[in-house]
């Protein structure tokens, strides 16, 4: 979700319930691609009546089988609403939208995004038929931007199919079910297209300025407004194919939202259902990209070689930590593991979510005080 950069701009991103920013100088070009349906044009000047009637007829069904797949999934989609405790008492702090998809019993579980969650004092989700129920968090996680909640399944009519990732394409019908601008417009539909897949958006998360994560979304030109976070985007078999989680605000830019995918969305979802969190291998270090640090002090202060200009410098290492227990100090600048390239923060986190695991000992290549060492550590979770 982008590889170029563009000087004096800043690009904002709006997570489709509450606002938010990327901020720095990290700014994407995107390429717009516009895709054209030819119609077969034929020589014979007495058939354009019938190809008229076959535009109608093909329209007519496509019509159809949204209606068909929004009557599918839409009871399945629901409002949420955010309650914070203030100096005037509790009150609505904002509102998005989820995605029942389990019943087991008396309960029921919603997926939804957790900027729509964050901070809430308290949950309410609002049901197909207007029915507000209270909601009990399960557990959210910042990375993915996902959430669980638990309600009572006794108003819940229909629980919502979710598709399978590798069935997405670009160019496919995609229809986005949601609550937009609260829920005086509760169950809006729009339709569009699947407009990229494996797109990544860098995300701020502790408002340092500097991204702490890339998020993987399948890109959509279906409208996604605020109030649309956490609602479905669905194909014309009704099933989920991404939960909505947020467009780019530019004056300039038209048509570009973004979903979770659900071979992402999948496993956080079970994770945060069944352990209330995502759990990740952990190294037990405070960490600062290379690149923000002028090349004098790598040199002067660090002893780096001139050629070492990407990595992580160890800012600090938690007692205790497998960083601790591995030996690793503060200075030690990470510069590999397991024999892959440690360039940024962001691609040492990505290689320890998504292909380590909790047991693991993995190797990494550290300089210290300008000399090459290799440190075994064994991660666990935090």
């Amino acid at each position: 979700m982008f590889e170029k950069q563009e000087k004096n701009q800043k690009r904002q991103y709006k997570r489709s319930g509450l606002a938010f920013s990327v901020l720095g100088a990290i700014v994407a070009v995107f390429i717009v691609t516009t895709v054209f349906q030819w119609q077969g044009i034929s020589v014979n000047v007495n058939t354009e009546p019938p190809t008229a009637q076959a535009d109608e007829m093909n329209l007519g069904q496509n019509q159809e089988e949204v209606t068909q797949a929004v009557n599918e999934t839409s009871q399945a989609v629901v409002g949420i609403s955010n309650i914070q405790d203030t100096a005037q008492g509790a009150k609505k702090a904002g509102t998005g939208s989820g995605v029942i998809y389990k019943k087991d019993g008396d309960q029921a579980f919603v997926a939804t995004n957790h900027h729509v969650i964050e901070n809430a004092s308290a949950l309410e989700v609002v049901l197909s038929d207007g029915t507000k129920v209270e909601a009990e968090l399960k557990g959210s996680d910042p990375l993915t931007d996902l959430a669980v909640l638990q309600i009572d399944s006794e108003h819940v009519q229909k629980v919502a199919e979710l598709g399978k990732a590798n069935d997405v394409e670009v160019g496919q019908t995609a229809i986005a079910i949601g609550n937009p601008l609260g829920m005086e417009f509760a169950g809006s539909v729009t339709k569009g297209i699947v407009s990229g897949l494996d797109r990544n958006i860098p995300v701020d998360i502790n408002g340092d300025s500097q991204p702490d994560w890339q998020t993987e979304v399948l890109q959509t030109d279906a409208a996604i407004n605020p109030g649309n976070s956490g609602g479905a985007l669905i194909n014309l078999q009704g099933e989920v194919i991404g939960i909505n989680s947020m467009k780019i605000a530019k004056e300039q830019v038209e048509g570009i939202g973004f979903a979770i995918p659900m071979d992402v969305a999948k496993p956080v979802i079970n994770d945060l259902e069944n352990n209330g969190k995502v759990e990740r291998p952990y190294m037990g270090v405070s960490l600062q990209d290379l690149t923000q640090i002028p090349n004098p002090v790598l040199q002067r202060e660090l002893g780096l070689p001139n050629d070492v200009t990407e990595g992580v410098l160890i800012q600090g290492v938690e007692k205790g930590s497998p960083a601790d227990q591995a030996a690793l100090e503060r200075y030690d600048v990470i510069t590999a593991i397991d024999g892959k390239e440690v360039e940024s923060l962001i691609s040492l986190r990505q290689y320890l979510y998504n292909q380590a695991k909790n047991g693991d000992t993995a190797e990494l290549e550290v300089y210290r005080d300008g000399e090459p060492i290799t440190v075994q550590i064994t991660l666990t979770s935090q």
